[in-house]
C-alpha cells in the first residue's frame, strides 16, 4: 500500500484500491473445534492458520496393515447408545441423569444410598461416562448436599484420583453439592449428537446393526422415513461393500425414531 500513498492518492483510497483488487489465495487452516448442532442454532467450526503440511490419505497397503476397529465388542455400542439417548446411566444404588444444554452439560446424581455413600459411588460411573460420551466444555455435577466438610473433601479427593489422567480444571464441591468441571471441547459429544440429532443418530445405529447381520440374502432397513432420509448414499455403498449384500430401504411412518430394525430377507 505504501507505494500507492506515495503517489499522492491518500491512505483511505489506497486501502480501498487494495480491497477492490485483492487476489484470492489458498489458506491452510487447522480445525480446533468441529461444528456443533444445538436446538436453535448451529455453532460453526473454529480454525486457526497453520503451516503444517496436509496429512496425506493412507494408501491401500497402509489401510490393510493398520488395525482398524470398526465396532465395539459384544453389545457395548448398543449399551452406550442407549445411555446417551436416555441421558441415564445407572449404577448400584443410584443413577446419573444427563441434560445437555447450550451452556453446559448438567449431571444430576440421584439414588437410594445415604448422601455421602451415593456421592462416592457416583464418582466411578461419572468418570466412565465422561470418557464414553466424549464430554468436554463445561460440565456441572449436582451431587447430594453434604453438610460436613470432611465428606465434601472425600468426594473431591475421589474425583481428583479418578480424573487424574483427564486434562481439566475442577472446582471444589460447594455446600450444596455442586461441582463444575471444565475441559477443552473439540467436537460434539455423543450425548449431544444423540440428543440434538436423534434421527441421524438412529440412522447410524441402524447401519451398525445391519453390518452385524449373519445369513444369506439381502438386507432390509425398516425405519421411520426421517431416519432413512439421514442415511447418505455413500453410507449405503459402504454397507454394501462391507457385507457383500444388496440393501433395501423400507420406510414405515408408524415406527418411532428409535424403533428401526435391520433384517435379512430373500433376494
Amino acid at each position: 500500500m505504501a507505494w500507492l500513498v506515495e503517489q499522492g492518492i491518500g491512505e483511505e483510497r489506497a486501502l480501498q484500491y487494495e480491497a477492490d483488487h485483492a487476489v484470492a489465495a489458498p489458506v491452510r487452516l487447522e480445525v480446533t473445534r468441529a461444528a456443533a448442532r444445538e436446538q436453535r442454532r448451529i455453532k460453526l467450526a473454529q480454525a486457526r492458520p497453520s503451516a503444517l503440511a496436509p496429512r496425506p490419505a493412507p494408501s491401500l497397503a497402509e489401510t490393510l496393515d493398520a488395525e482398524v476397529v470398526r465396532r465395539f465388542p459384544g453389545d457395548a455400542w448398543e449399551e452406550i447408545w442407549a445411555e446417551a439417548a436416555d441421558g441415564l446411566v445407572s449404577f448400584p444404588g443410584g443413577a446419573l441423569h444427563f441434560a445437555p444444554t447450550a451452556a453446559m452439560t448438567l449431571v444430576d446424581v440421584d439414588g437410594t444410598l445415604s448422601p455421602p455413600a451415593l456421592s462416592l459411588a457416583a464418582v466411578e460411573p461419572l468418570t466412565r461416562s465422561i470418557q464414553r460420551f466424549g464430554l468436554g466444555g463445561s460440565i456441572g455435577v449436582d451431587f447430594p448436599t453434604l453438610a460436613r466438610r470432611d465428606e465434601r473433601k472425600a468426594v473431591d479427593a475421589a474425583l481428583g484420583q479418578a480424573l487424574a489422567l483427564w486434562d481439566h480444571e475442577r472446582t471444589a464441591m460447594n455446600g450444596f453439592g455442586f461441582v463444575q468441571l471444565v475441559a477443552r471441547s473439540e467436537r460434539p459429544s455423543l450425548l449431544h449428537r444423540v440428543a440434538l440429532e436423534p434421527a441421524g443418530a438412529a440412522a447410524r445405529l441402524l447401519l451398525r446393526r445391519a453390518e452385524g447381520l449373519d445369513g444369506a440374502g439381502a438386507i432390509e432397513l425398516a425405519a421411520h422415513p426421517k431416519v432413512l432420509e439421514r442415511i447418505l448414499p455413500g453410507w449405503l455403498d459402504e454397507l454394501v461393500r462391507r457385507t457383500g449384500r444388496e440393501v433395501r430401504l423400507s420406510p414405515d411412518p408408524s415406527l418411532a425414531l428409535r424403533g428401526g430394525h435391520a433384517q435379512i430377507v430373500p433376494r
